[in-house]
């Protein structure tokens, strides 16, 4: 099955943006093995666009993603330690 351009781009670059292939797969409704080898691809050949159509340097988005998650995950521990530090605080002043 041909599929257009376009539209195999657009979805190559929602999976990028979402929390999992596995998730995007099941969320546009084709095989997760499919995606990956869409995104995989569209990895070595920098070749996704947005759903305006203007492309996207696949590779920096890659780079951008692995970034932010490492400081969601920072900003995770953060939190935790200043929750433990309020309840602890909470205590000796209760």
């Amino acid at each position: 099955m041909l599929i257009n351009p376009k539209i195999h781009s657009c979805k190559v670059y929602y999976a990028l943006n979402a929390i999992s292939i596995t998730q995007a797969a099941k969320e546009l409704g084709i095989p997760e093995a499919t995606l990956h080898g869409w995104v995989r691809k569209a990895k070595l050949n920098g070749d996704a666009v947005t759903p305006s159509g203007e492309p996207i340097d696949v590779g920096k988005m890659v780079d951008e993603l692995r970034e932010l998650r490492k400081q969601v995950s920072r900003l995770e521990q953060e939190k935790a330690i200043l929750k433990k530090a309020a309840t602890y605080f909470a205590k000796e002043l209760g």
